[in-house]
C-alpha cells in the first residue's frame, strides 16, 4: 500500500464503530506504519487509536499510546503536532481516570500525571476546572470526603474552557457527587436542564440518565426512573467499555423489585467479566450481579458461555453468587491496598447487600407486574369454588349420580364434594358390587387433566373396567373402556390397545346403548382419532356423534367443540367457520366460562375479519376463568396486528407474557417476539428493541436457534430504525455465521446483502462492497442468479462512490459475467445482443429485465468516471424502454437524466437539450431528479449559447446559477 492508501485506511478505521474490530484494524495500520518512514502518520494513529482503546474496552492499551504521542510531541517537535495539541491535552483526562480503575497502578503514578495536566494546562493559558474535576474524582476514590468536597466547590468555582468535559459528562459527575451526599432533589433540578438540551457526546445521554437513576427513585419520580432506565441500558448494552454503567442499572433492577429482569441482564454480560475493561468495573459488576443472583430461588441456573478453557455451562445462582462475591471482594482489598484506606470494600459491601427496597417499579415492557409464579400442576389454574350442595340424607347411589351429573356439567367442584360425602358416609359400608364400581369408575374425574396424571387415569379406568365387567354390566364396561381406550391412546406405547378399545366401545354402544351412550361413544372414538393424527377419521366420527348428541346440550357442546378443532386441522375454512359459529351458540346456553372461552376462540381463528375475531375474543375474556386466559390474550393480540390496531395488541400480548410467567409456563420467549414485533409495528421501538433482546436470549436458552434467529432479524431492523446501525450490523453478522450451511446460503446472502445496505446508506461505501460481494458469492452457491446480479450491481456501486475507482473498474467483468450468466438459463430470458449486453426477451420476467437494466446503468456510471463516455452512452441505449416496459417509470427517468449528462460531456448538448426536456415535462416539480434534469439542461443551453432560456429554467426551478 501506498501512503495514501494508509491514510485512507485511517481515515476509515477513525469512522469505523468502537470495539474489537476497530481496535484489530487499527493495529494492523500501527504494524505498517511503524514499518513506513511517515512519521505523522504513526502519530496520527496512535491519536486516533487512544481514543478507540478508551471506549472500545481496553484502556490499559490507551496507556501505550499516549505515552508514545506525549514523548514525541515533547523530544521532536513538528508542525503537524499542532493539530493534535488539543486532543492530546483532552487525553491526560482519560489517564487520571483510567489510572484510578487499575489497582497495580501506584496512586502516586496517578498524581504525577495530574501535576504533569495541570503544568501544561497553565503553560498554555488554559483554565485548570478539568484539572480540579480530576483532583475532586481521586479523592472521591479514596474516600476522602473533605478533599473530595474542596476540589468539587474548585471545580464549580472555575471558569471553562475547551479542554472542559461537555455539557453533559460535567453535570454527570455533580450529579454523582449531589446523589452520594443524599441531596436528590438538587440532582434532579441540575440535571433537567442538561437532559432538554442537545447532548451529542459519545458518553451522553446514558451516563446522566444512568446517574440519575437513585435520585429519581428516591424523589417518588417513578415514571422517570423507568424512562431513564430503558432509554440507558439501550444506549449501553453493546458496549464493552460500560460494564461499570451496566452494574448501575443491574442494581437498579434489584433494588426496585424487578429480579427476573436484573438476572436477565447478568446473563446477557456475565462472559464481560472475562475481558472487563477495568478491574474497577470487574468488581462492580460482579459485586452488583451478587446482590441481584441473590434475590431469585436457588435451584434456578444462569447459563454461562464458554471461555479459555472452561467450557459453557449451566451454573446454580447460588454457586455463582459466592464466586462473584469472592471476585468483588478480592478486587476490593486490593483497591484498597494501593490506596491506604478500606473506602473501596466499604462501597463493595453495600453492592452486595443491595436488595427490594420500597415500593415495586415494574421495568419490564414485557411483564407488567411483578409475577408470582404459580407451581404447575398440569392444567389450568382452578377457578374459584361455588358452593355446591350435597343433600345430607342422600343415599350411597344418589351421591354417585349426584357426582355424575356435575362430571357431565363439567363441575369438578361438585363432584369431588358429592365423592368426599360418599367417602365420610359410605366408605366401609357392604355396599353392592355396582355401586362400588362406579365409585372406581368417577375415580378418574377426581384426577387432573395434566400429563403427570394421565397413568393414574389409566389406571383408575383399568380398575373400573374390571368391576364392571365383574358385575357384569356390559353398558357400563364398554363406556369405560371408550374411555380407557381415549386415554391410552395419548401414549406411544398404548395407542395400539387404545384405538382397538375405542373402536370396540363405539360398535357395542352402537348396537346396545341409548342415544347418549352412542353419541358419547362417537365423541371418544373421535378423541382417540385426535390424538393420533387421523383427522379424517376423527371428523367421520364427530359427525356421527353430533347427529345424536342433541339428547344432552352438554354432550352437544362438546361435540360441536372437538368438531371445530379437527375441522382447523385439516384446513376446510368454510366449514371450520360455520362449526365454530354453532359451537359458540350452543355452549352460550350451558353458562361454563371455560367452554363459552374455547367456542369464541376458535370463532376468533376461524374468520377473516380481525374485528370479527377481536369482539369474539372480549367475549371470550368475559367468561374465561383465570386459567384459560393466557390463549385468549394471544388470539387477541394477533387479532389486533392484522387490524393494524398495533397499539392496542402491545397490551393484549404483554398480558400474554405475563401470564405466561405466572403460570411457570413454557413459551414466554416466543410471546415476547411477538410482543416485540407488536411494540415495533406500533412505532415503540425502544421498547421493541428491548422485549425482542429478552425473546433472543430465551429462545437461544431454549434451544430454538431457528426461532431466535429469525427474532434476531428482526431485532436487527429495529435496531436500524433505531439509527443503531453499529448494532443492526452486529447482529446481522452473527446471522450470517449461524446461517453458514448449505441449506441456509439464500437466507446468509439475504443477511450478507441487508448489512451491505445498511452500510452503504451510512456512507460506509468501502465495507459495504465487502459484503455485497460476499452476498453474491452466497447466491451464486445457492443458484440464485437474479439475486446474484442485483449483489454485484449493489457491490460496483458501492466500490465506485468509495472512490475505489480501480476496484470498481475491476467489478464491471464480474458485473458483465453475472448478467451472461442470465442469457444461458431458460427462466434467465434475455438474448444477446450486438454488444453482448443483452436485450430484454419478450418472455423475459420483469425482474430479469429490471436487474439487467440497473446493472448495465451501473456499469455505465463507472465507466463514465474513467471518462470513456462512448462507452457508458452504449451501455445505457435503450435501458429506458426496457424499464418502461415493465413499469419502473422513475429507473427509467434516472436513466435519462445521466444520459443527458453524458451527451454534454460528449459536447452533444442539442441532444441534450431534447431529451432533458422531454425528461422533464414528465417528472414531479420539486423532486430531485427534477431538480437534476433541470440543471443539466441549463448547461446545455448555456453550452449552446442561449444564457436567456438558461436563465429562465434555473429561476423555474430554484438553481443557482453556480
Amino acid at each position: 500500500m501506498t501512503d495514501d492508501d494508509l491514510w485512507r485506511v485511517l481515515y476509515d478505521i477513525d469512522k469505523m464503530p468502537y470495539g474489537p474490530g476497530q481496535i484489530a484494524a487499527l493495529e494492523q495500520l500501527l504494524r505498517r506504519a511503524d514499518a513506513g518512514d511517515d512519521r505523522h502518520l504513526a502519530f496520527a494513529a496512535r491519536i486516533i487509536g487512544t481514543t478507540a482503546y478508551v471506549y472500545g474496552g481496553e484502556p490499559a492499551k490507551s496507556f501505550v499510546t499516549f505515552s508514545w504521542c506525549l514523548g514525541e510531541y515533547d523530544r521532536d517537535p513538528q508542525p503537524y503536532h499542532e493539530r493534535y495539541t488539543h486532543q492530546l491535552f483532552w487525553f491526560f483526562k482519560y489517564m487520571v481516570t483510567a489510572m484510578l480503575k487499575f489497582p497495580e497502578l501506584p496512586l502516586d503514578r496517578t498524581y504525577a500525571v495530574l501535576d504533569d495536566m495541570e503544568r501544561r494546562y497553565r503553560e498554555s493559558g488554559h483554565s485548570l476546572q478539568a484539572v480540579h474535576k480530576h483532583r475532586y474524582l481521586v479523592a472521591a476514590h479514596l474516600g476522602a470526603e473533605e478533599e473530595a468536597a474542596q476540589w468539587y466547590r474548585r471545580w464549580l468555582t472555575t471558569p471553562r474552557d475547551a479542554l472542559s468535559d461537555c455539557a453533559g459528562c460535567d453535570p454527570t459527575t455533580q450529579v454523582e457527587y449531589l446523589a452520594g451526599v443524599g441531596r436528590h432533589e438538587e440532582a434532579v433540578a441540575l440535571a433537567e436542564p442538561v437532559l432538554a438540551g442537545r447532548l451529542s457526546c459519545t458518553e451522553q445521554p446514558q451516563a446522566i440518565l444512568t446517574t440519575l437513576l437513585t435520585p429519581y427513585r428516591e424523589t417518588g419520580r417513578a415514571d422517570a426512573a423507568r424512562d431513564a432506565h430503558r432509554e440507558a441500558y439501550r444506549r449501553l448494552r453493546g458496549r464493552l467499555s460500560d460494564l461499570w454503567e451496566i452494574a448501575d442499572h443491574v442494581e437498579f433492577c434489584t433494588v426496585t423489585g424487578n429480579e427476573a429482569r436484573a438476572l436477565e441482564l447478568v446473563e446477557r454480560h456475565l462472559d464481560w467479566l472475562d475481558r472487563a475493561p477495568t478491574p474497577a468495573a470487574a468488581m462492580h459488576f460482579a459485586a452488583a450481579a451478587t446482590a441481584a443472583l441473590r434475590q431469585v430461588p436457588g435451584e434456578l441456573a444462569v447459563h454461562r458461555r464458554a471461555a479459555g478453557d472452561r467450557p459453557a455451562a449451566d451454573v446454580p445462582v447460588g454457586a455463582l453468587a459466592d464466586e462473584l462475591a469472592g471476585t468483588a471482594t478480592a478486587l476490593a482489598e486490593r483497591f484498597d491496598a494501593r490506596n491506604g484506606t478500606r473506602h473501596q470494600s466499604e462501597l463493595i459491601a453495600r453492592r452486595l447487600a443491595a436488595a427490594p427496597a420500597g415500593p415495586h417499579l415494574p421495568l419490564s415492557a414485557s411483564v407488567r407486574r411483578r409475577p408470582v409464579p404459580a407451581p404447575r400442576t398440569g392444567g389450568s389454574a382452578p377457578t374459584a369454588p361455588t358452593p355446591v350442595s350435597v343433600p345430607a340424607q342422600a343415599g350411597p347411589d344418589e351421591l354417585l349420580a349426584l357426582a355424575d351429573d356435575y362430571w357431565r356439567r363439567h363441575r369438578r367442584d361438585g363432584l369431588v364434594a358429592a365423592l368426599r360425602a360418599y367417602d365420610e358416609r359410605y366408605a366401609d359400608a357392604d355396599l353392592p358390587p355396582a355401586t362400588r364400581a362406579w365409585r372406581l369408575e368417577l375415580r378418574a374425574g377426581e384426577l387432573n387433566e395434566g400429563d403427570d396424571e394421565v397413568a393414574a387415569a389409566i389406571e383408575a379406568n383399568r380398575a373400573a373396567l374390571a368391576a364392571w365387567r365383574a358385575v357384569p354390566d356390559p353398558i357400563r364396561a364398554q363406556v369405560v373402556a371408550g374411555r380407557l381406550g381415549a386415554l391410552l391412546c395419548t401414549t406411544d406405547e398404548g395407542a395400539a390397545e387404545g384405538l382397538a378399545l375405542t373402536r370396540e366401545s363405539a360398535e357395542q354402544l352402537a348396537a346396545h346403548g341409548d342415544q347418549r351412550e352412542r353419541a358419547a361413544a362417537q365423541d371418544r372414538l373421535a378423541l382417540a382419532y385426535v390424538h393420533r393424527g387421523q383427522w379424517a377419521e376423527a371428523l367421520d366420527a364427530l359427525d356421527r356423534a353430533a347427529a345424536e348428541a342433541d339428547v344432552d346440550p352438554w354432550l352437544a357442546g362438546r361435540v360441536a367443540l372437538h368438531r371445530t378443532h379437527v375441522l382447523e386441522q385439516l384446513a376446510r375454512a368454510d366449514e371450520f367457520r360455520d362449526a365454530a359459529a354453532q359451537a359458540r351458540e350452543l355452549v352460550r346456553e350451558l353458562g361454563d366460562g371455560e367452554l363459552l372461552a374455547a367456542a369464541c376462540l376458535a370463532y376468533a381463528r376461524s374468520v377473516d375479519d380481525p374485528a370479527e375475531a377481536v369482539t369474539a375474543c372480549d367475549e371470550a375474556l368475559a367468561s374465561a376463568p383465570p386459567g384459560v386466559r393466557l390463549p385468549v390474550r394471544v388470539t387477541r393480540g394477533r387479532a389486533l396486528l392484522a387490524a393494524d390496531r398495533a397499539g392496542e395488541a402491545v397490551d393484549d400480548l404483554a398480558e400474554a407474557v405475563t401470564l405466561c410467567v405466572e403460570q411457570g409456563l413454557p413459551g414466554d420467549a416466543l410471546l415476547r417476539w411477538e410482543l416485540a414485533d407488536a411494540y415495533r409495528a406500533a412505532g415503540r421501538l425502544g421498547e421493541a428493541a428491548e422485549v425482542a433482546e429478552e425473546a433472543v436470549l430465551g429462545l437461544d436458552r431454549d434451544g430454538a436457534q431457528a426461532e431466535a434467529d429469525r427474532c434476531r432479524h428482526l431485532l436487527a431492523g429495529i435496531y436500524q430504525a433505531l439509527g443503531e446501525i453499529d448494532a443492526a450490523l452486529a447482529l446481522l453478522a452473527q446471522l450470517a455465521e449461524n446461517l453458514d450451511g448449505p441449506d441456509n446460503l439464500p437466507h446468509r446472502a439475504q443477511v450478507l446483502e441487508e448489512a451491505g445496505g445498511i452500510l452503504y446508506e451510512a456512507d460506509r461505501d468501502a465495507v459495504a462492497a465487502q459484503r455485497f460481494a460476499a452476498a453474491a458469492s452466497a447466491y451464486r452457491l445457492a443458484g440464485h442468479p437474479v439475486d446474484e446480479l442485483r449483489a454485484r450491481r449493489r457491490e460496483l456501486l458501492a466500490l465506485h462512490w468509495s472512490g475505489d475507482l480501480p476496484a470498481a473498474a475491476a467489478a464491471v467483468e464480474v458485473v458483465d459475467a453475472a448478467a451472461a450468466a442470465l442469457d444461458a438459463r431458460p427462466d434467465g430470458g434475455g438474448g444477446v445482443d450486438r454488444d453482448g449486453h443483452g436485450a430484454a426477451r419478450s418472455d423475459e420476467p420483469p425482474v430479469v429485465t429490471y436487474e439487467r437494466a440497473m446493472a448495465a446503468d451501473a456499469v455505465a456510471r463507472v465507466l463514465a468516471a474513467e471518462d470513456r463516455l462512448t462507452a457508458a452512452l452504449d451501455r445505457v441505449g435503450g435501458l429506458p424502454d426496457r424499464l418502461r416496459s415493465i413499469e419502473a417509470f422513475g429507473e427509467a427517468a434516472q436513466v435519462e437524466v445521466f444520459t443527458g449528462e453524458l451527451l454534454l460531456r460528449t459536447e452533444r448538448p442539442a441532444d441534450a437539450e431534447r431529451l432533458l426536456r422531454q425528461v422533464l415535462g414528465g417528472l414531479p416539480a420539486g423532486s430531485r431528479p427534477a431538480a437534476q434534469a433541470a440543471w443539466l439542461l441549463a448547461r446545455a443551453l448555456d453550452d449552446l449559447g442561449r444564457p436567456a432560456d438558461a436563465a429562465k429554467i434555473r429561476a423555474e426551478h430554484g438553481i443557482e446559477e453556480n
